[in-house]
C-alpha cells in the first residue's frame, strides 16, 4: 500500500487521499457517521482509523483541523474533518475515541 505523502493543506491533504481510494466524505450525525450523498450510517465499532493528518495554520494558532482517513466495515473508504483543539467538536472526539486505529492500513 502507498504511504501518505507529505501534505501542507487540508484541500490538498483530503485530494491526495481522494486519488488513493478515499472517495467517501463522512459528517457525524445522531451519534453516528454518515456518508454524505448516501444513507448509509456506520457505529464506531464498524470505523477503522487508517491515517489521521494534523494541520495548524501558519498565522494563527486557532485554526488547526484533522483529517482522519477512514475504512468502514464492507471496505467503503472516505475522510472525516474535524476542528482541532478549542474548536474540536466534542461529538466527533466522543466517537472517534471509539474507533480503532490500524497503522499503516494494512488489512
Amino acid at each position: 500500500m502507498q504511504q501518505p505523502t507529505e501534505v501542507a493543506t487540508l484541500a490538498s491533504a483530503m485530494e491526495d487521499m481522494s486519488a488513493r481510494g478515499f472517495t467517501a466524505q463522512f459528517t457525524l450525525a445522531a451519534g453516528r457517521l454518515r456518508a454524505l450523498g448516501s444513507a448509509k450510517t456506520f457505529s464506531a465499532d464498524q470505523v477503522v482509523i487508517l491515517e489521521e493528518h494534523r494541520f495548524e495554520g501558519i498565522s494563527d494558532p486557532d485554526d488547526m483541523a484533522i483529517l482522519y482517513g477512514l475504512e468502514m466495515r464492507g471496505g467503503l473508504r472516505g475522510t472525516l474533518a474535524d476542528a482541532f483543539g478549542v474548536y474540536a467538536d466534542p461529538s466527533v472526539s466522543d466517537f472517534m475515541a471509539g474507533v480503532a486505529f490500524r497503522r499503516g492500513g494494512a488489512r
